[in-house]
């Protein structure tokens, strides 16, 4: 069975041309790590929901935020690395990374020591020009930055 993800990718205008707002994942795998940790807000659904209705859950339970009002703009599927389908739209929106509270997720941490830790979906939210997303974001979503690109040339 495939793993499917949607999303939603906000973007703005600025002085030095567009920028995206990304999140951090949270969690011990990715603290220390910052190039390929960042990523649009998304998540997995099932059969009962659709991409889009997902990507919107999705950003609200991640974000703690509603999906700034506007047109989505459609920007593909790609698959990652692990196998996963995702599905992603951008839409223009100023949101501040301070407003955000982040959704939660619960694991087993240290791994095999019987301990279960909350942990946030995201750890930080910041706004990036595209050529530092494009540093920042896991590589399976690159992609996304292009077709935004493209879009809003």
């Amino acid at each position: 069975m495939v793993r499917r993800s949607a999303g939603i990718l906000v973007f703005r205008s600025a002085e030095e041309g567009p920028e995206v707002l990304l999140g951090h994942m949270g969690g011990p795998f990715w603290a220390r790590k910052d190039a390929g940790a960042w990523s649009l807000p998304k998540g997995e659904y099932g059969d009962d929901e659709t991409p889009e209705t997902a990507a919107r859950r999705e950003f609200a339970e991640e974000l703690g935020l509603s999906v700034p009002e506007g047109e989505l703009v459609p920007l593909g599927e790609v698959k990652q690395s692990g196998g996963k389908q995702v599905t992603a739209w951008a839409v223009r929106g100023d949101l501040d990374p301070a407003d955000v509270v982040p959704g939660t997720f619960t694991m087993e941490w240290p791994k095999g020591s019987g301990t279960v830790r909350e942990f946030p979906e995201v750890d930080r939210v910041a706004w990036f020009p595209l050529a530092e997303a494009r540093e920042k974001i896991v590589g399976g979503q690159r992609v996304f930055l292009d077709r935004l690109e493209e879009v809003l040339d």
